[in-house]
């Protein structure tokens, strides 16, 4: 797809919507005739529109594997995330995308043993990933996901780490929340610390994305583990704006995330945002 099919919406209809916590819904998108409005790769993401109400650029959180639809896990705070979730099943937003570059799942990961990290919404574009490698499991190695959130009401896609990723055997899933809830019988306290506790082989390619302080106290944890900044990978999303490097608001230092990412290794940044 040439960079000016990407600037031009396709309209797509709401065909599922999913409340997975108190403030994160996951909308299913399909194509007006069916299927998918287009293909992507993992860690790829998306503008999504409400004429009249604004745009906004979020991760695709279904993993190209799937051929029926396209699903994006978003939070509730601001504007549009509002007018969003006040949507209901079978209403029509418009799409165009896909943007950015993706997680190396057919290059530098593929045969490597994966830890993928998140904390809260953050699980949402790491997703991707991690069903693009189950369904094709003979390429990689062991796989752990370390997944931390405030509450456990606020783990994203829970029914489907329950059901399908901590009954698949060749995943080891860990699960952490903030602090003690009643109901709750797993590991209590904060990513960067259950990861250190985990104490992960040096051997691991990680793939990371959480809250900025949550990323910077990781990042930093790895490295008193032994870990080096080539082993790490990271999305910044977030910061994109339009997407096709006019406006310059994801500038980080001689960087845009919407050109030269938003998927980075961290050895490939010269600084990190002020917010980290």
């Amino acid at each position: 797809m040439n960079a000016i099919d990407t600037l031009i919406p396709h309209i797509g209809v709401v065909t599922d919507i999913r409340q997975d916590t108190p403030d994160v819904k996951t909308f299913r998108v399909n194509a007006l005739d069916g299927g998918k409005v287009f293909e992507h790769m993992p860690g790829q993401c998306a503008m999504l529109s409400i004429p009249g109400v604004g745009e906004g650029m979020f991760s695709i959180t279904s993993s190209p594997t799937n051929k029926d639809f396209m699903e994006f896990s978003i939070k509730k705070c601001g504007c549009l995330t509002s007018w969003l979730h006040a949507m209901e099943v079978g209403q029509q937003i418009t799409i165009r995308g896909p943007y950015g570059n993706n997680f190396p799942v057919e290059t530098e990961l593929k045969g490597k043993d994966l830890l993928f990290i998140a904390g809260g919404i953050g699980l949402a574009p790491l997703r991707s990933v991690i069903n693009y490698v189950r369904d094709n499991r003979e390429n990689y190695g062991e796989v752990q996901i370390v997944y931390g959130s405030r509450s456990k009401d606020d783990l994203v896609d829970y029914q489907e780490i329950i059901n399908e990723w901590q009954a698949d055997p060749n995943i080891q899933v860990n699960l952490t929340i903030d602090r003690e809830q009643e109901g709750w019988d797993g590991h209590v306290g904060f990513v960067p610390n259950y990861v250190k506790e985990l104490n992960p082989s040096l051997n691991k390619t990680v793939l990371i994305c959480g809250p900025p302080i949550m990323i910077k106290f990781t990042l930093a944890g790895l490295k008193e583990l032994g870990f080096t900044e080539t082993q790490v990978y990271t999305t910044m999303e977030l910061r994109m704006k339009c997407a096709v490097g006019k406006c310059g608001r994801c500038n980080i230092g001689d960087k845009y995330v919407c050109k030269d990412g938003p998927v980075f290794r961290f050895d490939q940044l010269d600084e990190l945002p002020d917010e980290y």
